[in-house]
């Protein structure tokens, strides 16, 4: 599951039991990715916070649209673990494998609006060159009527991902066809 030891449901102490009862609570059971953070219980809450607000909380932006964001940026960074989990979320909105194999490889090559290309185009763009980001890239996302305050929830989950990928591709953090699906979309 993982390169580092994960303490197992079943030999948590008291601290790390209610982390592991809140995470449950809220995605119906814990991911390898979340697991990963066992040994380091306050880290664990403060990432389920962090994912629950920028995936969940209310926002211009569709759950649907989200989980596009994350698929391309998990593409971008070659995170198989991050790829499936999103792509099995996606599949739950699109419920085409085509299209979805198609948007893996080349999101792009989908028929997107106007909106999420320029969405997906910003996601990209912070993925691969962070350092040449500009107000024009905002500006466009503007542009195509998304405010501010949904730049930011782009932002925070173009940002996620990217450091979510690294702690799954730094730890060796893998995947089952079990642990993959069966969450609360």
């Amino acid at each position: 599951m993982a390169w580092i030891r994960i303490v197992e449901e079943s030999e948590a102490d008291d601290e790390l039991r209610k982390v592991y009862q809140q995470v449950v609570g809220s995605r119906g059971k814990i991911s390898n990715i979340l697991a990963v953070h066992s040994l380091h219980p306050p880290a664990l809450r403060a990432h389920m916070d962090l994912y629950m607000a920028i995936m969940f909380d209310p926002s211009g932006l569709s759950r649907e649209e989200r989980e596009m964001i994350a698929v391309v940026v998990s593409s971008t960074d070659q995170c198989p673990y991050c790829i499936q989990h999103h792509s099995a979320a996606l599949s739950h909105y699109w419920k085409d494998d085509d299209k979805l194999a198609t948007f893996i490889d080349d999101y792009q090559a989908i028929d997107l609006t106007p909106k999420m290309e320029a969405v997906l185009d910003y996601a990209f763009k912070l993925t691969t060159t962070p350092h040449a980001m500009a107000e024009t890239d905002v500006q466009r996302l503007r542009d195509c009527g998304i405010p501010d305050e949904d730049i930011l929830t782009i932002t925070l989950i173009v940002s996620y991902f990217n450091f979510v990928n690294r702690i799954a591709l730094g730890l060796g953090v893998s995947f089952t066809p079990d642990e993959v699906e069966g969450y609360q979309y």
